[in-house]
């Protein structure tokens, strides 16, 4: 039976299903309500977004070779040398995205919590994905393989543990080439890159209207965008493995011994000679 209060003249109020809970202090208090989550997993999502778009961009460097792929990958562990020690914005960046990462995750996590519980039963005539779509329903398994793909993608390519000793720290061409040499981390890739399109063309759908910018008149410009958002990072990243796999990013066309000791400067050699 529903507890009731009892309030001044005698009359019977419910108690309430859930005790109130005590607003933070902003921005904290987002993370206590729906819309709150959904903007903290909208902004998160466009860094999260300008992330893979800029890293993909980064990466395609590996199609100019060795020389200038380890002088990009350098350039970032010696941004705003002379004012910062090496690779400390590399870390600063890092840690934002695990961060951006973190508050992702919880707030879809908690959200889906909460729609749960104000909707505990089953549909009785079953789900309409009538105005759902494909990228929308998968949401919950794309999210998790993302997630899985990152964890694996650093141990390959940024810890070098899957690569075990032909690994070479500082040499991102070998390292890419050593390891799309491998059919079944290629399908690995494949896969993961297309759950990744998937995912950022739902989010970056339905991140305009999680910002409150919904309006009949700019939806078809917003699915054009997700659509060509999720499309060029599809074929940018997919263009990586499957070009490796092709022979494009080939180890025995290089100069440079990947095992010796002097990589790098052989590298910078290299690089001084093409004229960059």
């Amino acid at each position: 039976m529903a507890q009731t209060l009892s309030k001044p003249g005698g009359t019977q109020r419910p108690a309430p299903l859930r005790k109130p809970v005590k607003p933070l202090p902003f921005p904290l208090s987002l993370g206590q309500t729906a819309i709150g989550k959904k903007w903290l997993m909208a902004l998160t999502g466009i860094g999260l977004i300008g992330f893979v778009v800029a890293h993909m961009v980064g990466n395609l460097h590996v199609y100019e070779g060795p020389a200038v792929m380890a002088e990009y990958a350098e350039s970032l562990r010696t941004m705003f040398q002379g004012l910062l020690p090496r690779g400390t914005v590399v870390w600063v960046l890092r840690l934002g995205l695990i961060a951006m990462f973190a508050i992702h995750i919880w707030a879809a996590v908690t959200l889906n919590s909460m729609n749960i519980k104000a909707s505990p039963g089953s549909y009785a005539g079953g789900r309409d994905y009538i105005a759902a779509n494909f990228a929308s329903r998968t949401m919950r398994w794309t999210g998790p393989i993302i997630l899985l793909y990152v964890l694996f993608h650093l141990a390959d390519l940024t810890w070098g543990w899957w690569l075990g000793d032909k690994f070479v720290h500082g040499d991102p061409y070998h390292n890419l080439a050593a390891s799309f040499a491998r059919p079944a981390v290629l399908i690995i890739y494949i896969i993961a890159n297309i759950a990744l399109a998937l995912h950022i063309f739902h989010g970056a759908w339905s991140m305009f209207q999680s910002l409150g910018i919904n309006n009949p008149k700019y939806n078809a410009a917003r699915r054009g965008f997700a659509a060509g958002l999720a499309g060029l990072i599809l074929v940018g990243n997919l263009s990586f493995p499957i070009l490796s796999a092709a022979g494009l990013t080939d180890e025995d066309n290089r100069k440079c011994d990947p095992y010796a000791e002097e990589v790098l400067e052989c590298l910078e050699e290299q690089l001084a000679e093409s004229g960059h």
